[in-house]
């Protein structure tokens, strides 16, 4: 392409446009920063004017040191039938004081008459005399052509004198919106050929924003691309309103490694995972696993087949190295996993100098079994390293489960429900535990069964090990393994547990929920004692 491409990244305004997604201005900042280290180009930080918090961030941001992005402030035009220079949305847009303005107008004739209510003439203007009157005020303009894509199948010419009025008075960029989202990519590919033909003699850049809606948006991206956009715009992660919009992370990730255009540094490049995972978490969202490029699963290996020849080769079953964007390979452990898949984890724990093939044999053996009876270790690979570790010739567990009681007592007293909050319902657990020569046998209440096991189990090996004071549950899940059996069926348990550093999680099923609790929670403290423990970790 003649113009280097730009990415334009539009989180912090459109992409908080999704359902529970809530920023504060310390968290807004915070993202601008690391999305000026990821190394995009424009950073669109919110909509002037439209919000107490949006106004504090563009003050704020003006202290931030950023090395590669501008910082762009979004808007709407001036209103119909009013004057620019009186225009809150114009007014507030100059109080932002960013050097990038990104400034929408309807590119729809039936847009503009039907919901906005205007003419279609009035329209023009008003797009014109918005962008005159910013860039006469120093700022650079980004005229978002909203509605793009459907006004021009509905009316081609209008549409693109939309863009011809917002060029002529300044914009440096006129940008494409598939605001519905509903353009696929051979339609977008066409369109914007002829808008970029139609713009040629104009001196201005083509962008496209694509919204997720007919999840093309990254394809729609690609498309215009390739078709002479030299803009992109999207979100991290594919963030906003209704389905999304395109995803920079993969269209970045898309350009840089199978198209070749350096739109970022190799070393950028290797930050993509980390920066999805922090915006994820900073937006209090689930990461999502199977998201390509940066998600846990990208480049995961479940069948058998499939891992041997990663074993050997790694690109047999990847399109790129997971190390290029900043993640890693992982083999699933499952039903479906072969000696190829254990093979791996065991190579992951260095421990193939320790264990035989006929031990790793055994280990899938065993792993099948297990799963059959209802465990599962695609996300307990704690309770799978410890079924790793538990072959080695030499492994002492650093205890033994002998025995557990439950109580479950209905008691209404006023005692019972002070003590415990759990409104007069009363749970006893007792246990016996082995630690080398001594038997620990203790007793412990909690607000629930599996809370009372948890608290008798850690009474009982705190004695012997004190340090594990700092382990904490800190997610518990339960599913039914087989349906039709009602409350018979067996169960399976996931434990998350964490030390304040670590997170790991471990497993247990059962027809018994109590039993299938009690497996999990052994796990997870044998694996921290084990593998976790500050003062074992290293020898272990």
């Amino acid at each position: 392409m003649a113009k280097q491409i730009q990415i334009y990244d539009t989180t912090l305004r459109d992409g908080t446009q999704q359902e529970g997604i809530s920023l504060s201005v310390d968290d807004k900042l915070a993202i601008t920063e690391r999305l000026d280290a990821l190394g995009v180009h424009f950073i669109e930080g919110g909509f002037a004017g439209a919000n107490p918090k949006d106004d504090e961030f563009f003050q704020r941001a003006q202290t931030l040191d950023l090395k590669n992005a501008a910082l762009a402030s979004f808007g709407s035009t001036r209103r119909a039938a009013g004057k620019v220079e009186d225009d809150e949305a114009i007014i507030a847009l100059l109080r932002a004081e960013t050097p990038i303005v990104t400034i929408v107008g309807k590119a729809s004739a039936w847009q503009v008459t039907n919901i906005l209510g205007t003419s279609i003439e009035e329209n023009l203007h008003m797009i014109a005399d918005s962008v005159s009157h910013l860039t006469a005020h120093g700022r650079s303009a980004i005229y978002d052509a909203e509605h793009f894509f459907d006004g021009y199948k509905f009316d081609a010419d209008y549409a693109l004198q939309t863009l011809r009025v917002a060029a002529e008075a300044g914009a440096e960029t006129v940008v494409l919106c598939d605001t519905n989202g509903g353009t696929l990519p051979h339609e977008a590919a066409k369109i914007v050929s002829a808008a970029c033909e139609f713009a040629a003699e104009m001196s201005v850049r083509i962008g496209i924003h694509a919204h997720n809606d007919t999840d093309t948006a990254v394809a729609v991206s690609m498309a215009a691309w390739q078709a002479g956009a030299t803009q992109i715009q999207g979100c991290i992660n594919g963030y906003g309103e209704r389905t999304g919009n395109a995803n920079l992370t993969s269209i970045i990730a898309n350009m840089k490694l199978k198209m070749g255009v350096d739109v970022i540094s190799d070393e950028q490049l290797a930050t993509l995972t980390d920066t999805s995972l922090f915006i994820a978490e900073t937006l209090n969202m689930s990461p999502h696993a199977f998201q390509p490029y940066v998600g846990a699963s990208a480049f995961a290996h479940k069948g058998g087949l499939h891992a041997s020849a990663v074993n050997k080769h790694r690109q047999s079953y990847e399109h790129v190295e997971p190390g290029t964007v900043g993640n890693r390979n992982a083999v699933v452990v499952s039903e479906l996993s072969g000696r190829g898949n254990v093979l791996r984890r065991v190579l992951d724990l260095g421990l193939e100098d320790d264990l035989t093939n006929g031990d790793i044999q055994e280990i899938v053996q065993e792993l099948k079994q297990l799963e059959n009876r209802g465990f599962s270790y695609e996300g307990a690979s704690a309770s799978f390293e410890l079924l790793i570790r538990r072959h080695l010739p030499n492994y002492e567990a650093p205890f033994e489960l002998i025995d557990f009681m439950v109580l479950v007592e209905n008691r209404r007293t006023a005692r019972v429900s002070e003590l415990t909050g759990s409104g007069g319902i009363l749970s006893e657990a007792t246990v016996k535990v082995r630690v080398g020569e001594d038997i620990q046998h203790t007793a412990a209440e909690g607000n629930g069964p599996v809370n009372a096991q948890d608290h008798a189990m850690r009474k009982a090996l705190i004695q012997s090990y004190p340090d594990l004071e700092c382990v904490r549950l800190t997610d518990y899940k339960v599913r039914v393994v087989a349906d039709g059996t009602g409350t018979g069926a067996v169960v399976r348990v996931v434990i998350e547990s964490s030390d304040g550093h670590d997170t790991w999680s471990t497993v247990g099923s059962s027809e018994n929920i109590l039993e299938a609790s009690w497996i999990a929670l052994a796990d997870s403290m044998e694996y921290w004692l084990v593998c976790r423990r500050p003062s074992l970790a290293g020898a272990s």
